[in-house]
């Protein structure tokens, strides 16, 4: 066998023998680097180490998830329930309603599915269960509807992708997924007041506290995290920041939000979530560092070459190409993280896209989309792991709800891949190039 296969196969039986994905890669990579090279070039394991953090986007990752933590342990979930829940009335799916647009507002915060469901799982799933909603559905709705924080801005899976493809604007990016985003959480909704309305599930028990609050009361409440979003992609637009700079304000923001408006935030529990967030950033960094052991082997040994190559030589078809490629990334998404899902995928599949001419931006779009579908569905599914912890289900109960949201989603995917000014008309707008 040829040592690119050896590598490959190193990784599969690492990860199988349940090896975290970090050291697979690493391990995998060192593999191919004994085999096809040379033992004298394993000194450059360190170099290619730091290389692949020491890029200056990479900030804005740790600083986003900041920003989530902060957001999330400020109360703002909850203020934000209760001016949706104000908004919308009493009505049949009208938690569910709630549940769908405040996981995109806050979406709009943390730029990750996980931190979106914990937050919003824990103040939705007492006030669904009480309304009458059964704990699988709302567990999984929940899920579903975070995982548009992947598409949504800011987010860190799309921060990654705009540095491992080259000549990619993030800020086009972040353009691009904001109406797929909204497409898909309009998708989920559409199903879930279908499913309420049949079973008369009613969506207008207020939440415990929220009885004699008003729109205006609750509008008045949530305008601090409503305006989030606003500031972060206003200032993007209008060229005041960059987005790693973005990620420097929104941290500050959140810190005013929490400390001096909702008043939920003590410098106690700043300092707290400054250890969480070094804790799971440093997960993060430690993936890409040492995912960059098996791209530099991959690279010199011809691997990724090899296989798409071999992608470009299954059909002439493009049609039938990418969809071939968004199963295999869906099914990908339901085993991986994002980031180890870029980090691995888009070195083989960078040549493919080049060779089809299909556009990078809407390629990354479509690649997040069907990584959202994966947060929701078993056997790993992140999203749902972390609202059936959080209603004290088993995940093998969500399995037909979640089933019924892949198709919702995968229909809007299937729209942005039919229709691709759908995440292209917004970037053209704002003057972005993303031809």
């Amino acid at each position: 066998m040829t040592p690119d296969v050896w590598m490959i196969l190193a990784f599969a039986g690492l990860l199988i023998a349940g090896v975290p994905v970090a050291f697979s890669l690493a391990l995998s990579g060192a593999v191919g680097i004994l085999i096809g090279l040379s033992p004298d070039m394993l000194a450059t394991l360190g170099t290619n180490t730091y290389n692949s953090i020491a890029k200056y986007p990479l900030i804005a990752i740790p600083l986003f998830i900041l920003t989530g933590l902060i957001f999330e342990r400020a109360g703002v979930a909850l203020r934000l329930v209760r001016f949706a829940q104000a908004l919308i009335g009493p009505r049949h799916g009208g938690l569910a309603l709630v549940a769908v647009l405040v996981c995109m507002i806050m979406g709009g915060m943390s730029g990750s599915g996980p931190a979106d469901a914990a937050a919003v799982a824990m103040v939705m799933l007492p006030s669904m269960t009480k309304a009458g909603y059964p704990k699988p559905f709302s567990a999984t709705l929940i899920a579903a509807s975070a995982s548009t924080a992947i598409l949504i801005p800011p987010s860190v899976a799309l921060i990654l992708y705009s540095i491992v493809v080259p000549g990619v604007d993030l800020r086009a990016l972040f353009a691009a997924g904001l109406f797929p985003g909204v497409l898909a959480g309009l998708a989920l909704l559409l199903p879930a007041l279908l499913v309420a309305r049949r079973y008369g599930w009613e969506g207008g028990t207020p939440l415990e506290g929220a009885e004699r609050l008003t729109v205006r009361d609750t509008f008045r409440q949530a305008l601090p995290a409503l305006f989030a979003p606003v500031l972060i992609l206003g200032g993007l637009r209008s060229g005041l920041f960059t987005p790693t700079e973005a990620a420097v304000v929104a941290v500050a923001y959140g810190a005013i939000v929490g400390l001096f408006l909702t008043r939920e935030l003590s410098w106690r529990d700043l300092w707290e979530l400054f250890g969480e967030a070094a804790i799971i950033s440093g997960v993060v960094m430690l993936i890409i560092a040492l995912a960059g052991i098996f791209a530099w082997a991959g690279t010199m040994l011809g691997t990724f070459r090899h296989l798409a190559e071999w992608i470009i030589g299954l059909t002439d078809n493009g049609v039938l190409l990418l969809i071939l490629v968004m199963l295999a990334v869906l099914v990908a998404g339901m085993l991986l993280d994002a980031i180890s899902i870029y980090l691995i995928m888009m070195p083989i599949l960078i040549p493919v896209m080049q060779h089809f001419e299909w556009n990078p931006v809407w390629f990354g779009i479509l690649l997040a989309m069907n990584i959202a579908i994966g947060q929701f569905t078993p056997p790993v599914a992140v999203n749902l792991m972390v609202t059936t912890e959080v209603a004290k289900i088993r995940l093998e109960q969500t399995l037909g709800w979640a089933l019924l949201f892949v198709v919702a989603m995968g229909c809007a995917l299937a729209l942005v891949a039919i229709f691709p000014s759908i995440a292209l008309w917004l970037p053209r707008v704002l003057g972005y190039n993303v031809d």
